[in-house]
C-alpha cells in the first residue's frame, strides 16, 4: 500500500494543481462522452488506452466485460447502464474486450471453475459466444480460437445491451451509438467491430472520418 499512498501524495501535490480548473468544473457535475464497459483485469488502463481526462468516460468494469440481458432482477451492471443512458444521456457505449482474458479462458473451460461457483455462473452470460466459437472455430488453433471468442463475446454483449430499455429507446431515437472493441495487451492494437461489414478492423480504419475531423478541429484550435 505504500506505493499507492505515495501515488496519492504525488497526485495531490503535483497532478491536481496542474488540473485544478478541470477538477473544479467536474465538482459541479459530469457529462461523459461514452459509457465504457470493459474487463476488471488490472492490465486494462482505460485512461491510458483512450488518452482521456477525468469526466470523459463513465466506466463499468466486470469479469469478461459482460452485459447480462435485461430482466426484472436489479444488478450493478443494469443500474449503471440505466443511469448512464437514462439520466446522463451518454451518446456512445463501448464494450471493450482484451487478449489474455482470464474470464474468457474460464468460459471455454467451465470445469476448471468448480471452486469459483459465482464466476462460473456469471460466465454463463458468455455461453452463446462460446457455442458460436465451438461451431465456427472447430479446426482453428488455440490462439485463433480464443481470438474468435473474444470477438464473439463482445458482439454477444452488444446484443444483450440492446435488451435494456433505456438503450433500446435511445437507439430508436438515434441518440446513442454502440461500439465493440478488442484491445491487444501485447501489441497495443485495438480492433473495432464494423457492423456494416460484420468484420473487425483497426480503430484508425473504423473511425477514419471522425479522426480526420477531430485532427482538423484540433489544428484549428
Amino acid at each position: 500500500m505504500s506505493n499507492f499512498a505515495l501515488g496519492v501524495i504525488k497526485f495531490q501535490r503535483e497532478v491536481f494543481p496542474e488540473k485544478q480548473a478541470l477538477f473544479e468544473r467536474l465538482s459541479t457535475g459530469q457529462s461523459p462522452e461514452a459509457l465504457f464497459i470493459t474487463c476488471s483485469d488490472s492490465r486494462i488502463e482505460t485512461a491510458m488506452l483512450t488518452q482521456t481526462d477525468p469526466g470523459e468516460l463513465f466506466i463499468l468494469r466486470n469479469a469478461g466485460n459482460i452485459v447480462p440481458p435485461h430482466t426484472k432482477q436489479t444488478g450493478g451492471v443494469t443500474a449503471s447502464i440505466e443511469f448512464a443512458i437514462g439520466a446522463l444521456q451518454i451518446p456512445h457505449i463501448v464494450i471493450c474486450g482484451h487478449t489474455e482474458c482470464g474470464a474468457m479462458k474460464g468460459a471455454m473451460n467451465p470445469a476448471g471453475l468448480t471452486n469459483l461457483p459465482h464466476v462460473r455462473e456469471w460466465l454463463g452470460f458468455a455461453q452463446g459466444a462460446v457455442d458460436i466459437t465451438e461451431a465456427l472455430g472447430a479446426g482453428l488453433d488455440a490462439d485463433t480460437k480464443m481470438r474468435m471468442l473474444l470477438e464473439q463475446n463482445v458482439i454477444l454483449q452488444l446484443q444483450h445491451l440492446r435488451t435494456h430499455p433505456t438503450v433500446a429507446v435511445a437507439l430508436a431515437q438515434k441518440s446513442v451509438k454502440l461500439h465493440g472493441w478488442v484491445y491487444d495487451i501485447k501489441t497495443g492494437e485495438v480492433s473495432a467491430f464494423d457492423e456494416a461489414s460484420g468484420t473487425w478492423v483497426p480503430v484508425e480504419e473504423r473511425y477514419a472520418s471522425e479522426v480526420a475531423s477531430a485532427m482538423v478541429a484540433n489544428h484549428a484550435c
